[in-house]
């Protein structure tokens, strides 16, 4: 009887090993993925950061050449136009949120609305 009982102890930790076998595999694609949205991420923060200090350059150099009055009628707009062909939104709902290549019908009503 010893010699059975060895063999069902090695035949239940033949088991465990598949599965935890089984286990790592999962783990290693879950791993995968988490590392390429994180690469994902870390590229889109770069571009974003970039397109910020452009934007605050840009800023700058218009704020030096403004003259005392201030700025003029209609600016505003043409910066939030500008933003939204950069692909972002300026409606109410998602402002400043990346648009996916498509057209917002509520950013769209804001343009109606301001002419």
């Amino acid at each position: 009887m010893r010699n059975r009982e060895i063999f069902d102890q090695v035949s239940d930790m033949e088991k465990q090993i598949g599965e935890l076998y089984e286990q790592l595999g999962d783990l290693k694609g879950r791993l995968s993925e988490l590392l390429e949205e994180n690469h994902r991420l870390a590229v889109e923060n770069h571009n974003l950061r970039n397109h910020l200090d452009h934007q605050k350059e840009a800023a700058d150099e218009t704020s030096d050449k403004k003259t005392s009055k201030g700025s003029f009628p209609g600016e505003g707009y043409d910066n939030l136009a500008r933003l939204y062909e950069e692909g972002f939104h300026i409606c109410n709902l998602e402002f400043g949120s990346p648009r996916r290549d498509e057209d917002c019908i509520f950013c769209l009503d804001f343009f109606e609305k301001t002419k």
